[in-house]
């Protein structure tokens, strides 16, 4: 797109299907590896990732020719169909329907990178559910905890 200047940063957020604890230590590396070089086939830029048993963060920034649905339903889908394949796990992998996507301006990605880096440090305090539904508090977005984490 010729003279667009853009700056967008999102954080997208997603758990496993059933918040259940399926993403191990073991796996780590690839599977960061395997998103990485989906968002860059995106042509969208990855500036940090990082995840718990259960979800996952990712801060990327962003190109505005490509929603950002389209982007988490690429991640998804390519990244559950490679831990499938890897076949590291007895069961199906999936990921929850749905997603979290927070805007930061350039001066919190300092922030918001450390915030995402101390996951592990950060979860021992706050479980995955309070700490989703504080940002959507935080950032003012209605929800239906209903259909929060199915």
């Amino acid at each position: 797109m010729a003279n667009a200047y853009t700056q967008i940063y999102v954080m997208l957020v997603f758990g496993v299907k059933g918040r259940r604890n399926l993403i191990t230590d073991d796996h780590e590396d690839e599977i960061y590896k395997y998103i990485s070089g989906i968002i860059r086939n995106k042509a969208q830029k990855l500036l940090q990732i990082n995840r718990m048993p259960d979800h996952i963060h990712i801060l990327a920034s962003l190109k505005p020719d490509k929603s950002i649905s389209d982007l988490v339903r690429d991640i998804k889908s390519n990244s559950s169909k490679f831990i499938n394949e890897s076949k590291w796990l007895a069961d199906k992998f999936h990921w929850q329907m749905g997603f979290g996507a927070f805007s930061y301006s350039r001066s919190q990605i300092d922030d918001v990178v450390h915030y995402i880096k101390d996951q592990k440090e950060h979860h021992k305090k706050i479980s995955f559910k309070d700490e989703y539904i504080k940002l959507l508090d935080l950032f003012g977005i209605e929800y239906d905890e209903r259909y929060l984490f199915q």
